[in-house]
């Protein structure tokens, strides 16, 4: 019987408590909001991250800040977003690394699983990749790369965005299918630190986002090799695609994506995916996107973008079993 009235007792104070939590939500937002990005500022999760966060300043009424906490692939801000308390205020900022393909990768030290641990409010956008070499590396193909790499073992370096990041497991996908061994260099910021390791040659090559590297392949400090896209690129149109030379299939064409604390109430996330939506349909902002080579992919609704996640976790386990990459 003790137990049994203090079950009723916790009853009674949470149903208590659903006329304040109500009014909070509805009353969201009252304070900042911040959105965390897993990277070092100036790559693309940052570029897009920011641009929102402007936008939603005059959406929400309230102060929208971004945050850069890079580190462990992107782990370090997946971490501190998941363990954040569950009211909207607190976001991440995230794409197919860290919320796709990380589960997998570092299954065996994450501290929190993005499925369980995170809820997705909706895609923001889509960019495509490319292939970008120093402009010093006498290759100007994905053939001539595959020769040089066999011609010169051991001397290729290639960038990625951290262990287990899409530009890594991209890399050991091509690395199998050319029988190609090259010296992976990690980086913990992402493109912002990827760009100057490239550009100053202590890596030669990298798969990278356009929206990223577009800047540096137009002034001549990089070289574009071959695109991820289905088809050629009205910016690079000289520079083929992976399947047109002879190798389909392998390469991102990667999104990014606003993500919440799992048990952030649905009004929240549905205020949040209404606003954001807002945000990214103004005309004026899909045209300032596409300018930095982000396509506008707005998810249907929060649950499809979180089936598209689910989605994509399985293919990416997939793709690091299949090909026994390894986090220690």
């Amino acid at each position: 019987m003790k137990t049994l009235g203090i079950a009723i007792r916790a009853v009674g104070a949470a149903l208590a408590a659903l006329p304040l939590l109500a009014a909070a939500q509805a009353d969201y937002p009252n304070r900042p909001v911040k959105i965390l990005v897993p990277y070092a500022p100036g790559g693309a999760t940052d570029i897009i991250a920011r641009h929102v966060a402007a936008k939603l300043n005059d959406t929400l009424g309230q102060s929208v800040v971004v945050e850069n906490r890079a580190g462990a692939s992107g782990n370090v801000a997946l971490d501190a977003a998941a363990k954040s308390p569950p009211d909207g205020y607190t976001l991440l900022c995230g794409n197919v690394s860290t919320n796709a393909i990380n589960e997998t990768t570092f299954a065996q030290t994450l501290q929190s699983k993005p499925s369980r641990d995170l809820v997705g409010i909706t895609k923001l956008v889509e960019i495509p990749h490319i292939i970008v070499a120093t402009p010093s590396l006498p290759v100007g193909s994905v053939a001539e790369l595959v020769a040089y790499a066999k011609q010169n073992p051991g001397k290729l370096n290639y960038a990625s965005a951290g262990l287990g990041t899409y530009p890594h497991l991209d890399m050991v996908v091509l690395e199998k299918a050319a029988g190609i061994a090259l010296t992976h260099v990690p980086y913990k910021g992402g493109a912002g630190q990827m760009l100057p390791s490239l550009m100053a040659g202590e890596t030669q090559v990298a798969f990278i986002n356009l929206a990223s590297s577009l800047p540096q392949v137009r002034s001549g400090k990089l070289k574009a090799i071959a695109t991820t896209a289905p088809a050629r690129l009205a910016e690079l149109p000289d520079v083929a695609t992976m399947a047109e030379q002879g190798y389909p299939g392998i390469g991102t064409n990667a999104w990014q994506g606003l993500f919440a604390p799992a048990a952030t109430p649905k009004p929240v996330i549905d205020k949040l995916y209404v606003s954001v939506a807002k945000v990214l349909s103004q005309p004026e902002m899909k045209d300032m996107l596409a300018k930095q080579m982000m396509t506008v992919m707005l998810s249907a609704s929060p649950d499809a973008f979180n089936a598209l996640v689910q989605k994509e976790t399985g293919e990416r386990a997939k793709v690091v079993q299949e090909n026994k990459v390894r986090i220690d």
